[in-house]
């Protein structure tokens, strides 16, 4: 079999994935920050990080998956603000509609899911530690800030040098700061807002440094994965790794892996655009493993293009999966062939769930081809479609059930009309009432139901 490589955007390559302690590997994934509900850019990083935690359990890695919460920021407390409502019940019930949402799209929880507000001690120490080590000093306004000037490798992580960000006039100049490019670690509380106590007084801590304090109290000062959106690149990680590396002395992490954009026409999706979805808005129509299967399609780091027609798309492949599973004979023992060596293959090339998800395609073909002539190894087959499939969280549904709820969540017939009108059609059939059965037939095509008549009877899924 072939090794895993993952392309690291710290060397812009991509290299054989070697942990830092054998068998062992630490993951770090930047979260949300909780005022609003998940977009699909938040499904996408939330999906490509869930099947790389299966994939690299799969290989028989033990790993710690952390995924943070930011639960206090700026955006935070002006919409629980215009709300008025407490930062507390506006973050839990944010953080409740995220975790429904993961569920959906069969996201399996991390280990770990810290809080920003559950860090605060480990926040102030770091930001001691930096001004200590002369890394931070207290502006004019009183804010801690990180002196970008004293890191000298700060850029390494983007690629974008100090020199090229001033001389862009990509920053603005604040007098509170020493330099444009400084950012802060700790700033000082305003009336109304919420504080914690710190040797610079009362305040709440700046957004990069709580991830480089969460992550380094859950993972050690030096780990081996570290993810999130691609716009998370710069400033956010590259503040993380002038942060963090300052502070312990230590390199900070061995693989960046950076997922792309969600886009809609040639922009991406983002809340600041006003140009999102949400990952409601598309539960509403089709199901959470369609919504993941749409996902997985495209390589993590290129562009994912949303339209209707892709999700339908989606929809129609999910459907012919699990239309090769379906009225298979049940088996004890699972086969893959030389399946599993190409669907280890494309995971190993840097994920490329994509290819993996053809793999599925070709055993689903050879299933069909089996199954008038072999329905025992047919069977078999589908033992082990089903088993690669759940490697990236598909197929783990029956295909009775899945067919039968459609793949989408909108209203229609349930199950039980849908059974009495197909047993109507059968009486009428009975009877020669060809024209009372074609209306039957047509009634249930107008409510999204396909029939198949087959020798066993009639069989019913949802269009």
């Amino acid at each position: 079999m072939s090794t895993l490589k993952i392309h690291n955007s710290l060397t812009g390559t991509k290299a054989p994935l070697e942990p830092l302690h054998p068998g062992r590997l630490g993951m770090y994934v930047c979260g949300m920050t909780v005022y609003d509900y998940c977009h699909l850019g938040h499904a996408r990083v939330l999906v490509v990080f869930d099947v790389v935690a299966r994939y690299l359990r799969y290989l028989g890695f033990e790993l710690t998956y952390v995924r943070n919460i930011t639960d206090i920021d700026d955006k935070i407390i002006r919409r629980a603000a215009e709300n008025g409502e407490s930062i507390a019940a506006l973050t839990g019930r944010f953080i409740q509609a995220m975790d429904e949402d993961a569920a959906a799209l069969g996201v399996l929880p991390p280990d770990h899911q810290p809080r920003a507000t559950a860090h605060i001690a480990d926040i102030v120490a770091m930001i001691r530690t930096l001004v200590d080590k002369g890394y931070a000093y207290v502006g004019a306004g009183g804010d801690v800030l990180y002196d970008v000037s004293q890191f000298e490798s700060y850029g390494k992580l983007s690629g974008r040098r100090p020199e090229d960000l001033l001389a862009g006039a990509r920053v603005e100049i604040d007098a509170r700061k020493d330099d444009p490019l400084d950012f802060v670690l700790w700033k000082q509380a305003k009336p109304g807002e919420p504080a914690w106590d710190s040797p610079w007084g009362p305040g709440r801590p700046g957004w990069h440094i709580e991830c480089s304090a969460m992550a380094t109290q859950c993972l050690g000062a030096h780990f081996d994965i570290h993810g999130g959106g691609m716009d998370l690149q710069f400033p956010h990680h590259e503040n993380e790794i002038a942060q963090s590396e300052a502070a312990t002395g230590e390199p900070f992490v061995e693989t960046w892996m950076h997922v792309g954009f969600v886009q809609v026409g040639e922009e991406k999706m983002a809340k600041s655009l006003g140009n999102f979805t949400t990952i409601r808005d598309v539960l509403a129509r089709y199901s959470g493993e369609v919504l993941r299967f749409f996902i997985l399609g495209s390589h993590y780091r290129s562009p994912l293009i949303y339209t209707e027609a892709q999700l339908e798309a989606a929809r129609e492949g999910l459907d012919r999966l699990y239309l090769s599973l379906r009225g298979l004979p049940p088996v004890t023992t699972a086969q893959t062939g030389s399946f599993a060596e190409a669907f280890d293959d494309a995971m190993n090339d840097d994920f490329n769930t994509s290819k993996a998800l053809a793999v599925l395609f070709e055993m689903a073909r050879e299933i069909n081809r089996l199954r008038d002539t072999d329905s025992e190894k047919a069977a078999a087959l589908g033992a082990g479609l089903r088993t690669l499939g759940g490697v990236v969280g598909l197929l783990q549904t029956s295909a009775e059930d899945y067919l039968q709820g459609a793949g989408t969540t909108e209203g229609g017939l349930d199950a039980a009309a849908i059974e009495a009108l197909i047993t109507a059609r059968r009486e009428a059939r009975a009877r020669r009432d060809w024209v009372e059965a074609d209306r039957i037939r047509d009634e249930l095509a107008h409510n999204g139901v396909v029939l198949e008549d087959g020798a066993g009877g009639t069989v019913w899924r949802r269009a």
